[in-house]
């Protein structure tokens, strides 16, 4: 049993060696007890060994927690990785990295590995961090665990307080040593003029009398309870009795001689060896701590100092006015631990004695003050904490073992962990080893870390005198007297001493006494007797000494001590002096050893035999007349003897029942049981273990009768000791003291108690069931129940123990226990009546209902680990019958206790099902339970429950026993069940408040990743419904998990989407906070930054500028302690900004771990299940995947980590390699463009690594449109889309230094990215960069036969794309110039349309834009260009949608009468040809629908536009609809205009000043002060070396359009007049001329001869008129005509203008007057008298003279033929003028008649031929 106990399967032995109890006293003791079975009890309560269970209170071993890294969360304009990397390079060049610089969860600085180290089996299998550790990263199970209610908390049952150590290094004089000293130390209380210790005995000898090998190495050990300014260290020193005529001790104390003589020195010596007997030299009391500190302090003043920091130590008597300081304290070198290491004290002024003196007298303020000693006495003190750290090692009597103590099986008591370190921080982890008296590993030189515990054999601890007086147990065995003779006042003066000895009995004087005197030597054995000092010379003679005598286990009446006086003469003689017997005295210790005021005794001359009897009395002989000559007084201190009579009764009549003495019935014991009612507390506590064991055993054996009033008796002490004693706990500390450690269970001598106990218990609680009055004991019992549960349990465990252990193989546990059937339905019964006191009480709302149910939870606890657990759930089940379903909020509250209780226990993971063919029962139960109260009404209860499985989570997943990943797919499936009911009742989930829907999908994510493929793909096997419920699970946690701005963060219980306040309501900081953040900060503060921040840490700089505000506290405790006692604004912004700036900085390093975490969680969830999606064995809608749809879409509209982006890229291809044909499908067509979407996005962020990513995502689809559509159309339509959404949410410019707009980072980042689209040679390494294979593109899928990837066409969609970004950004950067140069605006539309053209949606919107912009212009015809453009888009899409009426020929000749609807455009635009072909091309849709009224309208509106053309046609003014310039741009300041020439469509009415004027205005206001503006007046050829530097140059000319058949050689002159009235497409031009007359001989004008003719002939991109008013010129041609073909011209000209009036038919006679108006106007420029610049002029110039002879013969006789054709056809328009006109024209005519005929005259000069023509 001892070795099962001390290898400790389950119990561990601790055994106990009291040391104040001296080995020899060993026989006292063992004298027959048997005979005394209550002495048998009380020394085995004492001797035992301790026995502990190892597993009561739990034990965890954490593995060690993951730690965070920096996420990297990027925006489109930050560069957070760059200035990482640069930060960390900074900070390695500064210093190496100390230890403050590894990253920990508490986020001091984390620039760590990409994983925690502690997953690196799981890399390759995971995408990122585990969530659940991410989310509790400070998870203190310790912690969790003693906030469970009713917690039961380990007794630390040492002695709370201090202890001291005292050590005498040294005694010197200045006289010098020669003789031995010796001495006592004690602690003494001043203010209480009384000791608190035993005396430590120590002796100096000098260095001629010391023996080497037995040097003094002892320490006296003192315990103290608390540091108080009245505690001192009394010490008192002695020397060998002073020689009569010798040395006297004022030698030692003389000023001159210092030093002795060699004559006092040899005297001294020769005496000292001679003389046994000593006497009093000196004494001093030493304060151990200041006056500053207060009796409950922890500490002393200073934490470097384990002594007062001033330690003035009173050298004289106290009536001085002033204390001298005359001690010097040395602090050693190092003290060896902040907790104090040893400080030397010098006493330098010990207080002189000349008599010998009492202790009480050394404070008398009368007492006479003598010289001081001129000497030193140094001390080496050691402050020791007694804290827990003694708990099993160190008995409260000071035994060491060699067991190291194992802090991690209990809560770690913070306050405790100081009281190690003194105020320092200790340590935090919850594994703290604390070994001592390790041979190999302690340091034995006082440098122990722990303050010193490494105890030595012969160090002496001094026993506590308030041991006996306190009230706490005895836990140890001691039974002595310390016997104080005081006073001896005898008739003479005498050199008096006096020998103690303990006598069995007073029949033989002669008999020795008994060696139970307590040596002073170390190491010694007991002695006969002991010595006090001597008095010399004293009337009165006065002692201080302590004699400490060890008392026999029984004593009898003869039992007394027995006092010697003797005389000793100090005078040397040949031999050493004798004592002289001078008389004796005798003290009974039965009557007078419990006394603790003086007794006096008289003292008798002589002893006779049975001298203690009052018959011998009479024959006596006393001294002094039979006086009380002699005071003395006692402290009896014993663990053995009760001073309190009702308890030595209890124990006499216990003896009397255990050895059958007394009656049977036993009433004298009842009564005695009964009357331990009344004992008082002191001595009911001292007594306390015995006593129960002695109940406990009548429990056991005894009759009924006796069981039930012991069991009451028991009832009543405890609840007495829960109530008298200081101990605010729920569980007694000396009860948990009693039950864990003390209790033995009879040390398997006789039957277990456990039955009995059941059995008397059950007994009471049936008769209250039935209604049987029971009293007051009922209600004591179940306040008191968890004792005697646990008392049950540690019964049953015990006796499991020790049936099972011999007959275990070595190394195997001890296996569960079946109980007897009996025993077990009694414990059933006891259970049920409990839980019905439990079920009604707690309806009362009383709190004992809530301890009871926590005793009885921990009752079930305990039983899991020694009885069969099947046995157990019956008992669980129970409870859960009783409390079933939904309860009322206080039982609610109880169940869920109940099961937070059991779950705790170490080895629930490894419970077995109630049926052997079931899982765990527990994990089940607990799971139907807690989604129970996630339904329940009352709030607190749902949050109890979430945090209930976020905390057993955490436990198994920290847990070091449950690393293995088969470990933890077991409590994945384990827990799986409860994902099934919540995706079996969604409703209860949504409820739930933002907080605990956190807690429950953390752990959901924890489960689903541990699990493996097939469990989770059972999960997807049941239903399409339930497969999208479960993502609505996964969409769910990245919404509550998304990492967005610190305004809105997930610390707060509000809503995720409304993360700025709850409502009017302000609640504290720490009820805000959600369970984990406050576990997390709490563990954040306790790391102090050291020494500030490092300046050039990148995470620190954004607090770095609020370090040091003075409102801050410094301490990161204090700052977490304010901020969560403060009440701030609701708003989750406050809150964040009430905390401490580094605290601010851990908060976002949690946030974006978590959030990271998550999301990878889910991409691998979504990942896993794409791939069980492909194998088609799930169900799933197939049709959509919405699935997966859905979550991509949640993952790219969030803002996700860097290491989120680098692991999604590798997973979007999987996804569309398998699924590529569903996702492309036009029911994903929402999906597709949100992807499309946010890749775009993407690519406009300055990461580079988010960048690339975009650009290959963007292949992607790419890739799969390729496979799956053939071609690029769709995708490009959607990119266009997307393109055109992202330019209107993306800044596309900004502005410049000098206020111009520029092109954006952002727009060049996205021409990068759509360039690199296209980029075939930069692609493997794109791809191999994302973790993509080099051929992922160009690969071809399964089920495709060949390769569709074509570049040509990714290039070409990249170049569509890049127009229309092109597009955008030329729009944005024209923004402020809109509203002056209108025709910039338009075109800027117009490349809208046109660069978003695959869209006919946002094409038709750019037209329509730029219609607008058209009909703000009243450019009519432009405007009705765009409507017929829409109109075409809309044609388009019915033609390609197979629409009946409108055929691809209809397109085209949409596309013939070149754009055009409107009428109402059209007819502003006085277009009316194109107002009849568009209302014909309607007709057939009316008819083909029987429209018959809109038939009537088209009809009656085709009418009025061939009206208008009629009315245009036959107008004597030829009709143009407007007016064409030739604009040439030539300077750097027009941007892309510059030297290039457009062609301006302007209103008819817009003459050349006009436009220039307008022009002018539009380009002087964008020169700078560098340029100016210049307009070129004329119309040649510009060239660029004309051009000056810092000027622009505008060239403006009017310009004539050119007719489709005109013919561009003839040198006729062009009167577009003429041209009048041609058909509809006369007015659709794209080519235009402008003639330029030059001579070659220099001048710039010259007569007809000189004057040749340039015509430039000018085509443009597209037609007039177009959808902007104005088109470039793509080609120019030149021709040249010669002087005389412009004069032949000319007059062909004026020839064929007159032909053609002749010629023109006329319908009507109504039409002869404009036709005679038309014919007067050109025939009066033609013949009239006074016309010289025409005809007459050609003649003059080119038939006379040197001209003439320069005319080629061909030249001339065209020259001739044209004058004499033009003169003919004057002659014939005169004829037909005569006949036109009337009376009132005939002076006209005539004039016109001598025109012609002097004009003939004048020809004829030139030309004689002409008269005969004429």
């Amino acid at each position: 049993m001892e070795n099962s106990l001390s290898n400790g399967h389950r119990f561990r032995r601790i055994p106990r060696q009291s040391v104040a109890v001296h080995p020899n006293m060993d026989p006292l003791l063992d004298e027959n007890l048997e005979q005394w079975p209550h002495l048998n009890e009380l020394v085995q309560c004492y001797r035992t060994d301790w026995i502990k269970d190892e597993s009561k209170y739990g034990h965890y071993e954490s593995s060690s927690p993951s730690s965070f890294q920096n996420q990297i969360f990027e925006g489109p304009d930050t560069e957070l990785e760059t200035e990482m990397h640069l930060s960390r390079a900074r900070q390695t060049k500064m210093e190496d990295i100390t230890d403050d610089d590894i990253p920990s969860t508490s986020g001091r600085q984390f620039l760590g590995t990409p994983f925690p180290e502690s997953y690196p089996s799981k890399v390759l299998k995971h995408f990122g961090q585990s969530p659940l550790p991410a989310y509790e990263p400070a998870f203190d199970w310790e912690n969790e665990h003693s906030m469970i209610f009713g917690q039961r908390i380990p007794a630390a049952h040492i002695m709370r307080g201090l202890k001291i150590s005292v050590k005498v290094l040294s005694l010197s004089f200045q006289a010098g040593l020669v003789e031995p000293f010796y001495g006592t130390i004690c602690l003494y209380s001043r203010e209480r003029r009384e000791k608190l210790s035993e005396d430590f005995f120590f002796h100096i000898l000098p260095a001629e009398m010391q023996d080497v090998q037995v040097a003094s190495e002892s320490r006296g050990i003192f315990f103290l309870d608390a540091p108080s300014a009245s505690v001192c260290l009394l010490i008192q020193l002695e020397k060998p009795a002073t020689e009569e005529g010798g040395a006297t001790p004022s030698v030692y104390s003389r000023k001159e001689p210092v030093h002795l003589t060699e004559r006092e020195k040899q005297k001294l010596q020769v005496w000292s060896r001679i003389m046994p007997y000593r006497e009093s030299f000196a004494w001093a009391i030493i304060p151990l701590f200041d006056n500053s500190i207060s009796a409950t302090s922890g500490g002393c003043a200073s934490p470097n100092c384990p002594v007062a920091s001033t330690a003035s130590i009173s050298g004289s008597s106290s009536h001085e006015v002033a204390l001298e300081p005359i001690a010097k304290i040395m602090l050693e070198d190092k003290l060896a631990h902040s907790s104090g290491g040893s400080v030397v004290v010098e006493i330098s002024n010990l207080n002189k004695v000349k008599e010998s003196y009492t202790e009480d007298s050394l404070q008398d303020p009368k007492r006479k003050v003598h010289k001081p000693v001129k000497g030193v006495l140094r001390l080496e003190i050691d402050k020791l904490q007694a804290g827990q750290a003694d708990l099993e090692n160190i008995s409260e009597s000071g035994s060491v073992t060699n067991d190291s103590v194992d802090l991690g099986d209990r809560p770690t008591d913070s306050t405790l962990i100081k009281s190690l370190s003194n105020g320092a921080d200790g340590p935090h982890n919850s594994k703290v080893k604390l070994n001592f008296h390790d041979e190999k590993g302690t340091p034995r030189n006082g440098t122990n870390p722990l303050g010193n515990l490494d105890f030595h054999a012969n160090d002496f601890q001094a026993f506590d005198f308030r041991t006996t007086t306190r009230n706490e147990p005895f836990l140890q065995l001691f039974h002595c007297v310390y016997v104080y003779p005081l006073t001896v006042s005898l008739s003479r003066k005498r050199n008096l001493f006096i020998r103690v000895e303990l006598r069995k009995d007073d029949a033989d004087i002669r008999k020795q006494p008994l060696e139970a005197i307590f040596p002073r030597e170390p190491g010694a054995s007991l002695q006969k007797w002991a010595h006090t000092q001597v008095a010399v010379g004293a009337r009165v003679a006065s002692y201080h000494d302590e004699v400490k005598v060890f008392l026999p286990a029984i004593w009898t009446p003869q039992h007394h001590l027995l006092f010697t006086f003797f005389h000793i003469d100090l005078q040397t003689k040949l031999e050493a002096p004798k004592p002289v017997l001078i008389g004796y005295a005798s003290l009974p210790l039965a009557t007078h050893a419990q006394l603790r005021s003086d007794i006096c005794l008289p003292i008798m001359r002589e002893l006779v035999p049975h001298y203690l009897q009052d018959t011998n009395k009479e024959l006596l002989d006393y001294l002094e007349e039979g006086k009380n000559v002699f005071k003395l007084r006692l402290r009896l201190c014993s663990s053995l003897y009760p001073v309190n009579e009702r308890v030595r009764d209890f124990f006499l009549e216990y003896d009397r029942h255990t050895l059958r003495t007394s009656a049977p019935w036993g009433s004298e014991l009842l009564e005695a049981i009964n009357s331990l009612k009344n004992v008082d507390s002191t001595a009911l506590l001292q007594f306390l273990q015995p006593i129960l064991n002695m109940l406990l055993h009548l429990i056991a054996n005894g009759g009924e009768t006796l069981q039930v009033a012991a069991f009451r008796a028991m009832v009543n002490i405890l609840t007495r000791v829960q109530q008298e004693s200081v101990d605010d706990n729920e569980r007694n500390r000396f009860l948990v003291q009693y039950v864990d450690y003390a209790f033995d269970d009879f040390g398997g001598h006789q039957p277990p108690v456990y039955p009995g106990l059941c059995t008397v218990w059950g007994s009471l609680a049936r008769s209250k069931a039935k209604g049987y009055r029971v009293g007051p004991v009922y209600d004591d019992v179940l306040a008191m129940a968890w004792f005697f549960l646990e008392l049950i349990v540690k019964s049953m465990a015990l006796e499991q123990t020790r049936l099972l252990y011999n007959t275990l193989p070595l190394g195997e546990d001890v296996p569960p226990m079946q109980l007897k059937e009996g025993v077990f339905r009694c414990i059933m019964q006891l259970y049920d009546c409990l839980l019905t006191e439990v079920h009604e009480r707690c309806k009362k709302g009383l709190s004992l209902a809530k301890r009871l149910n926590s005793s009885l939870a921990y009752f079930c606890y305990d039983l899991l680990s020694v009885i069969e657990p099947r046995q157990v759930f019956e008992l669980v089940s129970l409870y859960l019958d009783k409390f079933s379903g939904v309860c009322q909020s206080v039982l609610h509250d109880c169940k869920l206790t109940f099961l937070q209780i059991i779950c705790d226990h170490d080895l629930f993971v490894e419970m077995p099902g109630r049926d052997p063919s079931d899982r765990n029962y527990l994990s089940s139960v607990l799971i139907q339970e807690i989604f129970l109260t996630w339904d329940h009404d009352d709030l607190s209860m749902r949050a109890k429950a979430a945090r209930i499985l976020v905390v057993l989570l955490c436990k198994h997943e920290f847990d070091a026993r449950y690393q293995k990943q088969e470990d933890k797919l077991y409590i994945a499936q384990l827990y799986f069940p409860l994902i099934g009911q919540i995706l079996d009742e969604m409703p209860v989930f949504y409820n739930l408040n933002a907080t605990e829907k956190r807690e429950v999908v953390i752990c959901i994510l924890q489960i689903v990743r541990n699990l493996d493929d097939a469990s989770l793909v059972k999960a997807w096997q049941q239903s399409i419904a339930r497969t999208r419920l479960f993502f609505k699970l996964m969409e769910e946690s990245l919404i509550l998990f998304e990492h967005k701005k610190p305004a809105e963060s997930m610390l707060m219980g509000c809503s995720s989407r409304n993360a700025l306040g709850d409502g009017p309501v302000s609640p504290k900081y720490s009820d805000r906070l959600s369970p984990a953040i406050n576990n997390y900060l709490s563990e954040a503060s306790r790391h102090e930054p050291q020494g500030g921040t490092p300046e050039n840490g990148y995470l620190w700089n954004r607090v770095n500028s609020q370090l040091s505000s003075p409102s801050q506290p410094y301490s990161l405790r204090e700052a977490l302690a304010q901020a969560q006692s403060s009440r701030v604004g609701a708003s989750a912004q406050a809150l964040r900004e009430s905390l401490h700036p580094i605290l601010r900085q851990k908060l976002e390093l949690w946030e974006e771990n978590l959030s990271a975490a998550v999301s990878l969680q889910v991409l691998e969830i979504s990942d896993k299940f794409s791939m069980a999606a492909a194998a088609h064995n799930i169900a799933t809608d197939y049709g959509k995947l919405d699935c997966i749809t859905t979550l991509f879409m949640s993952f790219f509209s969030q803002n996700q980590s860097l290491a989120f982006w680098e692991a999604l890229l590798p997973v979007f291809f999987r996804v569309f390699e398998l699924h590529g044909a569903t996702l492309m499908a036009r029911e994903n067509d929402r999906f597709l463009k949100q992807a499309a979407f946010h890749l775009l996005r993407l690519a406009i962020f300055r990461n580079d690594n988010i960048r690339k990513r975009a650009v290959i995502g963007l292949k992607i689809l790419v890739r799969s449109s390729f496979y799956h559509f053939m071609h690029t159309a769709r995708l490009r339509v959607m990119l266009t889309i997307t393109l055109s959404e992202l330019m209107s949410d993306v800044q596309v410019t900004q502005m410049k230094s000098d206020g111009m707009l520029e092109e954006s980072g952002e727009a060049r980042r996205l021409r990068k990215s759509l360039e690199e689209m296209a980029d075939d040679h930069r692609s493997p390494n794109l791809l191999r960069e994302c973790g993509l294979p080099e051929n992922a593109l160009i690969s071809i899928p399964e089920r495709f036969a060949e390769n569709r990837w074509s570049w040509s066409d990714v290039k070409s969609l990249s170049e569509s794309l890049l127009m229309a970004l092109d597009a955008c950004l030329e729009h944005a950067l024209l923004a402020s110039l809109m509203s002056t140069d209108r025709y910039a605006a338009a075109e800027s539309f117009y490349k809208l349309a046109m660069a978003f053209a695959p869209v006919p949606d946002l094409h038709i919107m750019w037209l329509l834009h730029l219609c607008d912009a058209h009909q703000e212009m009243q450019s009519w015809a432009e405007a009705a260009q765009c409507a017929v453009a829409v109109a075409g888009v809309v044609m388009q899409a019915l033609v390609s949608r197979n629409d009946g009426v409108w055929s691809r020929d209809h397109v085209a000749s949409l596309h013939k009468i070149c754009p055009m609807l409107a009428n109402k455009l059209f007819s502003q635009a006085e277009l009316h040809h194109f107002c009849a072909s568009i209302v014909e091309l309607v007709i057939p849709v009316y008819k083909s629908r029987r429209v018959y009224g809109q038939l009537a309208k088209c009809h009656t509106l085709l009418t009025s536009i061939y009206e208008s053309i009629l009315e245009q046609e036959s107008s004597p003014i030829p009709f143009t609809d407007a007016t064409y310039y030739r604009v040439g741009f030539y300077g750097d300041r027009f941007g892309r205009l510059d030297r290039k020439e457009y062609i301006y469509r302007e209103p008819r009415d817009v003459r050349l000043g006009d436009i220039m004027e307008k022009l002018s205005h539009i380009y002087e206001s964008r020169m700078d002060g560098n340029h100016t503006l210049h307009i070129i007046p004329d119309s040649r050829q510009v060239r660029g070396d004309e051009l000056q530097p810092g000027v622009c140059y505008l060239q403006i000319t009017a310009v004539d359009p050119v007719m489709e058949d005109e013919d561009l050689g003839s040198r006729r002159e062009r009167i577009f007049s003429l041209t009048a009235g041609g058909s509809m497409r006369a007015r659709v031009f794209d080519r235009f001329l402008f003639d330029t007359p030059f001579t070659k001989n220099g001048k710039t004008q010259g007569g007809l001869e000189d004057q040749w003719k340039h015509r430039t002939v000018l085509q443009t991109e597209g037609s007039f008129p177009a959808l902007v008013n104005r088109l470039l010129v793509i080609k120019s041609e030149s021709l040249e005509f010669s002087p005389v073909e412009n004069a032949i011209g000319m007059i062909e000209t004026r020839t064929a203008a007159l032909r053609n009036e002749l010629e023109e038919p006329r319908s009507s006679e109504g039409d002869q007057l404009p036709r005679l108006q038309s014919l007067q106007r050109i025939l009066q420029g033609s013949v009239a008298v006074q016309v010289n610049s025409g005809v007459l002029s050609v003649c003059t110039a080119f038939l006379s003279g040197e001209p003439a002879t320069r005319l080629r013969s061909q030249e001339l006789q065209q020259l001739i033929a044209a004058l004499l054709e033009f003169m003919a056809v004057c002659k014939r328009a005169i004829r037909v003028h005569f006949r036109l006109i009337g009376e009132e024209d005939q002076d006209f005519h005539s004039q016109l008649v001598n025109g012609f005929q002097s004009l003939t005259a004048e020809l004829s000069h030139y030309i004689p031929a002409i008269l005969s023509e004429l």
